[in-house]
């Protein structure tokens, strides 16, 4: 019998099949291009590989693709039938994720890895920023995912991939110094590791070293040219961080480059929610560094979020695609998908601090800064329950900093600048 990279026998007796595998899992727990490519590979040598079939569905999910997901995660669960235990609750799990249906998946997830905790596509699912924890809704979610990763720590070891993952969890807690030392190892031990690249750059975000984070992040992008699936979210962090040095030609060709390509169907495949929150993001924060150039992006992102992200129900997703309805005039689907939103407030506490949080930022695109101010100051403790990193909310820290300084509130201003490093730093600036 073969095994993974971690020593775990597969239900497979082909080494060609195998190999495909573990170099495809890899790929995949570095953030690399063309995910499918391997897994696609290894059922080419044994159609009959379950675990190949639900690796395969997983990616379809990370690229926006939900039926072929769910096709691959149905076939997978028809051959785990000839697998082992291990490789028939790996396959279970999945599947109820490629369904959408996170919350199961997840408790799946915890009794999985207390008998198997090195089963690593079972794992990834509930980590960084979009994880299951990630987008779990919970107040504490940055000390659930620390406190879940301190757990099954001493299964990996020096492990590259686990230390860049673990090293996120570090960071979103405030423990910068050991993020660092845990990512800076993680990358010398594998340098193309997506995850670690963006993981480091999380690291000089948090201490507002824009300079060495920028030349980083340029470094990096240009060692390693291919398609990677974070690619496009790293060039948003440079973006920014050259939107906040003054080198607004830079991030704006960053923004044409790696950010609105996926909008028109151009370049690799990227997952449609970091297309929708990167590009949007962008924008509206170049708006309130009035370094913006072009209304007509807004069109285009609108068109996106229509076909992409046409109902409300993930917070995350949801905020941005008001900001960007009210950017682009498109004012029925604003109203659509406000009133859906309010449909939900009732259902969680996430789906009612996102509705106070979509109409503080429609209220600043309206110029209403004392309606902005309510809806953004209520609860910003809470606002972590919508998901994404704290450099990706920051956008909304951003936008109650400019709706107090419109309002000759410096004081206030200067009170929300001083919470964040990165924030207080453009305040001096």
């Amino acid at each position: 019998m073969q095994k993974d990279r971690f020593g775990l026998p597969l239900s497979t007796s082909s080494e060609p099949a195998a190999q495909a595998y573990n170099s495809a899992v890899d790929n995949l727990l570095c953030a690399g291009a063309q995910l499918t490519v391997g897994f696609e590979e290894a059922i080419a040598h044994d159609p009959n590989f379950a675990l190949a079939h639900i690796a395969l569905s997983r990616c379809h999910a990370m690229y926006g693709n939900g039926q072929k997901a769910k096709d691959y995660s149905l076939r997978a669960t028809e051959l785990a039938e000839q697998a082992t235990e291990r490789e028939q609750q790996h396959v279970a799990a999945l599947t109820l994720l490629a369904h959408g249906k996170g919350a199961a998946c997840f408790v799946a997830i915890e009794k999985h890895l207390k008998h198997w905790p090195l089963d690593s596509l079972v794992l990834q699912p509930c980590l960084g920023a979009f994880g299951l924890i990630g987008f779990s809704g919970h107040a504490d979610r940055d000390v659930r995912l620390l406190d879940f990763m301190t757990q099954v720590a001493p299964s990996y070891g020096d492990d590259w991939w686990f230390n860049a993952a673990y090293a996120y969890a570090e960071v979103e807690a405030g423990q910068i110094d050991s993020a660092e030392r845990r990512v800076t190892q993680s990358l010398h031990r594998q340098p193309g590791n997506a995850n670690g690249a963006h993981i480091y750059t999380h690291v000089f975000y948090e201490r507002a070293d824009l300079s060495a984070g920028a030349q980083f992040l340029k470094t990096w992008l240009q060692d390693h040219p291919k398609p990677v699936i974070l690619r496009g979210h790293l060039a948003w962090h440079l973006a920014l961080y050259e939107l906040a040095l003054g080198n607004s030609t830079s991030a704006w060709n960053w923004y044409d480059k790696e950010l609105s390509a996926p909008l028109h169907g151009l370049g690799a495949p990227v997952p449609p929610l970091n297309v929708l929150t990167d590009a949007a993001s962008f924008l509206w924060i170049a708006d309130l560094a009035r370094q913006s150039q072009r209304d007509s992006d807004w069109e285009a992102l609108a068109d996106f979020a229509q076909r992409r992200f046409a109902n409300a129900g993930l917070p995350y997703a949801d905020f941005h695609s008001a900001i960007v309805y009210a950017k682009a005039g498109r004012l029925q689907e604003l109203k659509n998908l406000q009133s859906e939103m309010a449909d939900l407030a009732s259902t969680a506490k996430v789906q009612a601090v996102n509705a106070m949080v979509v109409a503080g930022l429609i209220a600043f695109t309206n110029k209403q800064w004392k309606d902005c101010v309510q809806g953004l100051s209520i609860e910003m403790h809470e606002q972590v329950r919508l998901g994404g990193s704290s450099a990706q909310r920051d956008l909304i820290s951003r936008t109650l900093i400019e709706a107090h300084r419109a309002l000759g509130e410096r004081e206030q201003a200067l009170s929300v600048a001083s919470a964040r490093p990165l924030l207080g730093e453009l305040q001096t600036a």
